[in-house]
């Protein structure tokens, strides 16, 4: 996982899906993404009977870590599911955050995600029946009667509005049983989750966490779910040590991360020489900027578990924080050794080769972004890397057009068509990076300079 100003640059590696998929969530702005390859593995790879018992392509489903201890998940922009750090945290087993998950697929799988439209229109239509009436009844010479139809319409319209999603909620509810069953799992994690929140019912929504204004909550729901949940076959699976120990491990990184390291050190005691626990402690010392004992704690595991590219990649990481660039090299090398399809350690590598500030390095660097944004073409963190090793090698034309695939995957159309026509000025025509450029521009809201330029170019006035 990358530290907070390493998170910061991590966040733009899904810059530009997130560019489109945000502009229809509310207040996409204060949505802050964040990326760790062990995390984002672990919950795939968990989810991944879920999703296939629920009828989905596992792997055309995107999982987005959404940093905030607001306890939410929510689907949106299709088949992507969104999941709160708050979340991930309160869930006490794995059996729960898959049941959060068997839920959030039950709502894609019923394009409910694609039928928010359908819900606004179910609410309008009360909404604006009762307003008609308020209007009539003033007209009428019912001014009284009227005001109060009018001042109800918006209630009404809400009413409307819940019934719809509690119809929505509670499909999502049999889908999620559904697909757990037939995944061989117990969906009794879904309704402990619920039921470990059941006093949500009694808040106002400013009170309530995001999940359970989205996902109304009732004391019936619950115990329909309950009854449901007890006939299945597989009600009483339970967790294997395998899967607790790796739901630990999310939820131990996440708080060292995202919490104070003080929180971790309490938390995670050194008395604890769980590796769980070590693993927390390491990260709250690089947290809060002891590299050495970091490392130290780093090493020990190394000795237990030289096969693991996540504390090679750690490793990597501290060492890179604190300007040992040559060593974080070579660990971040090991770490995509040991996992080679892994594009955020590919990124990692890359970035550090690039800082050794030695020319000969960077054509691997290179190579470790392509490599990379074979897997992640959208990795405007990566794109930006890209440009800056072409930049050092004295490429301007290559290192323009990564700048405009940089602000393509962002969103940034206008810097994008920009940075692509001047790219253009140094490729050479006709080359595959040259018809790139072009194709940034040509979808890239071009201005009516930019069309006429390339229409003189077509008719060979270059």
């Amino acid at each position: 996982m990358a530290s907070p100003n390493r998170f910061a640059r991590a966040v733009a590696a899904l810059a530009g899906v997130t560019a489109m998929l945000l502009s229809s969530v509310a207040n996409a702005q204060s949505i802050r993404l964040i990326r760790d390859t062990e995390i984002e593995e672990t919950i795939k790879a968990e989810a991944r009977p879920v999703l296939v018992a629920s009828g989905l392509n596992p792997d055309a489903v995107h999982f987005y870590l959404v940093a905030d201890k607001d306890l939410n998940a929510f689907v949106a922009g299709g088949q992507n599911i969104f999941l709160h750090t708050g979340l991930i945290s309160e869930t006490e087993t794995p059996n729960q955050l898959l049941g959060v998950i068997a839920h959030e697929a039950g709502h894609i799988s019923g394009g409910h995600s694609v039928r928010q439209g359908d819900m606004q229109r179910a609410g309008m239509v009360p909404f604006l029946l009762t307003m008609g009436l308020g209007i009539a009844a003033a007209v009428a010479g019912q001014p009284q009667l009227g005001g109060a139809l009018m001042g109800s319409s918006s209630y009404f319209g809400q009413l409307s509005v819940l019934s719809y999603s509690r119809v929505q909620e509670a499909a999502a509810d049999q889908a999620a049983i559904s697909s757990l069953e037939v995944a061989g799992l117990s969906s009794r994690g879904l309704v402990d989750f619920f039921d470990n929140f059941r006093y949500q019912e009694l808040f106002s929504d400013q009170k309530k966490y995001p999940f359970f204004r989205s996902h109304p909550l009732s004391s019936e729901r619950i115990e329909a779910l309950r009854r449901r949940s007890e006939e299945q076959a597989h009600y009483g699976e339970v967790d294997s040590a395998a899967a607790i120990e790796e739901h630990e491990i999310i939820k131990a990184k996440l708080d060292a991360f995202l919490k104070p390291p003080q929180q971790t050190f309490i938390k995670y005691q050194d008395k604890d020489t769980r590796f769980v626990a070590r693993y927390a402690r390491a990260i709250a010392y690089y947290q809060s900027g002891d590299a050495d004992k970091a490392l130290v704690l780093i090493d020990k595991l190394l000795e237990e578990h030289p096969d693991n590219p996540y504390l090679w990649e750690l490793k990597g990481q501290v060492l890179f924080e604190n300007a040992r660039t040559p060593e974080a090299a070579l660990a971040h090398a090991k770490s995509v050794e040991l996992k080679p399809d892994a594009p955020l350690l590919r990124i990692n590598y890359a970035q550090s080769l690039i800082a050794l500030n030695d020319n000969a390095r960077l054509d691997e660097a290179i190579n470790q972004l392509n490599r990379a944004l074979t897997l992640e073409r959208d990795n405007s963190f990566a794109w930006n890397l890209m440009s800056q090793a072409y930049d050092t090698k004295g490429m301007p034309g290559p290192a323009r057009l990564a700048t405009a695939e940089a602000k393509f995957a962002d969103g940034n159309l206008a810097e994008a068509r920009a940075f692509a026509m001047r790219a253009r000025e140094y490729l050479t025509e006709n080359t595959p990076d040259w018809r790139r450029a072009t194709d940034i521009v040509l979808v890239s809201e071009p201005t009516p300079e930019d069309l006429r330029a390339l229409s003189r170019e077509t008719r060979g006035g270059r």
